[in-house]
């Protein structure tokens, strides 16, 4: 089942390596912010189902830009240690195609989070 524990240390962790801020916290979630840019993680009493499926129809993944492709090398060296596993290893970074450099991360509850490296 998904834990907000498991999600705040997993996302906060992400979010304040690429540069967000802690913006707010409750007994039931927390936030992040980046400019006028914000991402909430909350845990409601409210499941439908025990577990999340990035294949089921709603939302599959969030992307952000990051940086540059040393920073996306860098998360993707650390995330094991913070619960995220790199999807497509196989094809790590190019995974979207050939000029989109990404690391695509999944969560311990299975959310999907894609980095995309600035271009330029």
């Amino acid at each position: 089942m998904p834990s907000l524990a498991r999600a705040a240390q997993s996302w906060g962790w992400l979010l304040t390596t690429l540069g967000w801020d802690p913006f707010q916290d409750w007994p039931g979630g927390r936030s992040w912010r980046s400019g006028s840019a914000y991402l909430v993680v909350e845990e409601s009493p409210a499941l439908s189902a025990r577990s999340h499926d990035r294949l089921r129809p709603g939302l599959n993944h969030v992307a952000l830009h990051v940086a540059s492709r040393a920073l996306v090398d860098s998360v993707v060296t650390d995330a094991a240690g913070f619960g995220w596993t790199l999807l497509f290893p196989d094809r790590h970074p190019w995974a979207g195609g050939p000029d989109h450099y990404a690391a695509y991360l999944e969560d311990r509850d299975g959310f999907e989070v894609e980095l995309v490296a600035a271009t330029g």
